[in-house]
């Protein structure tokens, strides 16, 4: 998510607590399929939802460990295989977090009142700013000298719960069909050009400020506030009886994947970049993937949310034995994302202290050229080393992440927003 914006890498009161868990987001839930309570009188979740936000947090690590340990090189070029389906495979979890935190927060809306929710929203989503801007900034970068901050993930997260929080008070529909507006519509502003930086947190990606100090919106907000506003129109899926509720989420996924491959194939609408043939058959069908990130297209979110829903669609009725450890990773989503950081950025840190006999490196970065780090000389590993230490961050995570659950489970007050 960072590595893929700009860089080395490429272009770049106390809530109730049915609400306060639905909300500890992204995108948690409060009833539904595949449910899971503890006692009597405990809340439920749709289970589901849990889970694939844990799949995609460990997918997003994957691509987090190759920031901070790959190669050096451009993870969209269709003709590496290896480094363009790693990338690839960790699209998923943007979008997924967008619709979810919309699909959460519908689902909390039986348990608490309007206004209550709209103005939890929109606190909660200025604390993810500001997070973004201090503690999550410094688990990219390692420093505090500000030349170089990224508006990433959290900050775009955080404008779109705000922006959720006004919309709440829309019937359900309309709030869906201004999501769906977004996504499909914004493309046709790709012609515009400007360097206002209104525009690039807008539409971007581009430079907020430059100079001595430089920020870089890496996540331009109307594409994902509409993804988010789409996924809390999904949220009305989840109070209909089982059958119903899984014809909608396949007919959804079906739709979008279909409407993926036709727009794609008609090279017409839909992305910046066209796709063309290559010197190989998989090097055209990897062009064919290769639909724009930043900011992501209407084919881009049509590729990954059709898969989503699919996912959804597929633990509906009960979550695999394979995946019950995502439901850990799944309830602690923010506390999962500041830790992996952390601990991914660290190692890095080690690793180079035990190979060069020092670690500046690791807390300098100056330009957008050297972002989140300044890669030592003959820096990077292969991608099959990448994929161990990814396995092993998640695994070390994994006690840190069940023990925060509980904690979340037992208390109110400043916890909720973690």
């Amino acid at each position: 998510m960072i590595g893929g914006a700009t860089g080395r890498h490429g272009v770049l009161g106390t809530a109730p607590t049915s609400a306060r868990q639905a909300l500890g987001a992204p995108g948690a839930a409060a009833t539904g399929s595949g449910r899971a309570a503890s006692g009597a009188g405990a809340r439920a979740r749709v289970e589901s939802v849990d889970v694939l936000r844990g799949v995609v947090m460990i997918l997003m690590a994957l691509d987090h460990t190759r920031d901070y340990f790959g190669v050096p090189g451009n993870p969209t070029d269709p003709t590496n295989t290896g480094l363009f389906l790693t990338r690839w495979v960790t699209h998923l979890c943007a979008p997924t977090f967008f619709l979810l935190t919309g699909t959460g927060a519908f689902l909390s809306r039986r348990r608490w009142p309007e206004r209550s929710l709209s103005r939890f929203l929109v606190t909660r989503g200025a604390w993810l700013v500001i997070l973004e801007l201090t503690l999550l900034r410094f688990a990219y970068q390692f420093n505090v000298d500000y030349r170089v901050t990224m508006l990433l993930v959290i900050w775009a997260l955080g404008w779109a719960m705000i922006t959720l929080g006004l919309l709440v008070r829309l019937p359900v529909p309309a709030v869906g069909v201004i999501g769906a507006a977004m996504i499909a519509g914004h493309n046709l502003l790709d012609g515009v050009r400007s360097a206002n930086p209104v525009w690039a947190v807008l539409h971007g990606p581009g430079p907020v400020l430059q100079g001595e100090h430089t920020v870089f919106a890496a996540y331009p907000l109307i594409p994902w506030v509409g993804v988010t506003a789409v996924g809390y129109a999904l949220g009305a899926v989840f109070e209909w009886d089982a059958a119903r509720r899984r014809r909608a989420l396949s007919w959804l996924a079906a739709g979008a994947v279909a409407g993926f491959v036709l727009l794609r194939a008609l090279n017409a609408y839909g992305d910046p970049r066209p796709w063309s043939a290559q010197s190989t058959g998989v090097a055209t069908a990897l062009s064919f993937l290769n639909a724009t990130k930043y900011p992501p297209s209407l084919l881009f979110l049509l590729m990954t949310l059709g898969p989503a829903m699919l996912i959804l669609r597929a633990i509906d009725g009960g979550t695999p034995t394979v995946l019950r450890p995502a439901v850990v990773y799944g309830r602690v989503p923010l506390f999962y994302f500041a830790a992996h950081f952390t601990l991914i950025h660290a190692a890095a840190a080690v690793t180079c202290l035990a190979i060069y006999g020092s670690a500046h490196w690791m807390v300098e970065s100056p330009g957008l050229d050297k972002y989140p780090f300044t890669a030592p000389p003959g820096w990077g590993f292969p991608l099959p080393v990448v994929y161990l230490i990814w396995l092993g961050v998640v695994i070390a995570l994994y006690p840190a992440c069940r023990w925060f659950g509980g904690v979340k489970s037992r208390r109110s007050g400043i916890v909720r927003y973690f």
